[in-house]
C-alpha cells in the first residue's frame, strides 16, 4: 500500500513524478484495467477512487488511482474524513493512491494529519529566482539526467536564461543536446540557442532604474509577446530591486567588506558587488525604497487576475517615476 500527496506549483517537476511513479507501479501490459485518473475538486470522484483503491489489481503489476487537482488538503467535509479514516488503514499493498494539488496542504487540518499518518508528502515547489545556487545545481541536475555536458559557464548563463521555469530548461537541454551531441557546451552555445528572457528581464530591470520610461515599455512589449509569464517577470524584477537596495542600505552603512555585502545581500559571487555599486551610484537609496511597495502591488494586482498588459505597463511607468525622483 502506498498514499502518495504530491504538491506544488512546478506542474513540469510534478508531472514528471506522476509518469515515473507510474512507470514504476503498472505493467504496462495491464495499464487499462489497472490506472485511473480522476478529478480530485469533487466528494463522488473521492469516495469513487476510495472504493477503487480498495480492489485488487488484476493481471501483472499494481493498481494505482490518481486523484488530480484535489482539495483534500485545503478543505474537507466530516463524512469524508470518516470515510478516509476507515478506508486507508485497509488498503491493499498491492493498490497506491496518488494525490496531486498546486497548493500547499494545510498541515493544521484533520484530512492532512491523517493522510500524512498513513502516506508521504513531496513538495514541487519552483526554486526562488534570487536562489542562482540552487538554481545552476538544478540545471547540473537536469543536464546530468539528459546527458548534456555543460561547462561551467555554461552552466551559470542556462540557470540565469531559463530562471526556475523546470519545463523551457529540460527543452532547451533537448536542443542543446541535439546540437552538441557529447561534445562539451560552452556559453556562446547557450547564448546562440536558448530563449534568454530572463536576461531581457534583467535590461528592463535596469531600464526602469534609469527611469527611462520608453524603453522600458518597448522592452516589456517583447517580453510579453515573447510570452514571458508576468508573474516570472515581476520575480525577477523584485529580486534584482531588492539586490539593489541591499547593496546600497550596506554601502551607505559604509560596510567595505563586499564578501560581508555579498553575503548580507544574497549575492553568489562577491566579485558582482563592485558592478552592482557602480549601477547604482547614481540612484538614491529613498528611490529603491519606494519601488518595493511598487513591485509588490503589481505581484499582487497580477494575483487577483487583473489584466497582466495594464497592470504592468501602469507598474513599470510608477517604477520609473520612483527611480528619477
Amino acid at each position: 500500500m502506498g498514499i502518495y500527496f504530491y504538491w506544488g506549483e512546478d506542474s513540469f517537476r510534478l508531472q514528471q513524478a506522476v509518469q515515473a511513479l507510474r512507470d514504476r507501479l503498472l505493467d504496462q501490459a495491464w495499464v487499462s484495467f489497472n490506472y485511473e485518473k480522476l478529478p480530485g475538486d469533487q466528494t463522488e470522484s473521492t469516495q469513487q477512487a476510495l472504493s477503487q483503491v480498495l480492489t485488487l489489481p488484476f493481471g501483472g503489476g499494481d493498481r494505482l488511482v490518481w486523484l488530480a487537482n484535489t482539495h483534500l488538503g485545503q478543505r474537507c467535509s466530516a463524512d469524508l474524513l470518516e470515510e478516509l479514516s476507515l478506508t486507508l488503514p485497509h488498503i491493499p499493498p498491492e493498490c497506491h493512491l496518488l494525490l496531486t494539488s498546486s497548493q500547499k496542504p494545510d498541515g493544521r487540518s484533520k484530512v492532512v494529519k491523517l493522510l500524512q499518518k498513513h502516506g508521504q508528502f513531496q513538495e514541487f515547489s519552483p526554486i526562488p529566482p534570487w536562489k542562482t545556487e540552487e538554481l545552476e545545481t538544478a540545471v547540473v541536475q537536469a543536464a546530468k539526467t539528459l546527458g548534456v555536458n555543460l561547462s561551467a559557464a555554461a552552466v551559470e548563463l542556462l540557470a540565469e536564461a531559463v530562471g526556475n521555469d523546470t519545463r523551457q530548461l529540460h527543452n532547451e537541454l533537448e536542443k542543446l543536446r541535439l546540437y552538441a551531441g557529447s561534445t562539451t557546451i560552452q556559453p556562446e552555445q547557450v547564448a546562440a540557442l536558448v530563449t534568454v528572457t530572463t536576461q531581457n528581464s534583467l535590461r528592463l530591470a535596469s531600464t526602469i532604474l534609469a527611469g527611462d520610461r520608453g524603453t522600458a515599455l518597448e522592452l516589456l512589449s517583447d517580453l510579453l509577446r515573447q510570452n514571458e509569464p508576468p508573474l516570472r517577470l515581476m520575480a525577477t524584477l523584485t529580486r534584482q530591486f531588492r539586490t539593489w537596495l541591499w547593496v546600497k542600505l550596506l554601502t551607505s552603512d559604509r560596510e567595505r567588506d563586499n564578501t560581508v555585502i555579498a553575503r548580507l545581500a544574497d549575492v553568489g559571487n562577491p566579485k558582482r558587488i563592485y558592478f552592482i555599486q557602480k549601477e547604482i551610484k547614481n540612484t538614491p537609496l529613498a528611490a529603491l525604497k519606494a519601488c518595493l511597495p511598487t513591485l509588490l502591488n503589481i505581484e499582487s494586482q497580477l494575483k487577483q487576475g487583473r489584466d497582466a498588459e495594464q497592470t504592468l505597463t501602469t507598474g513599470i511607468i510608477r517604477l520609473c517615476l520612483d527611480c528619477s525622483s
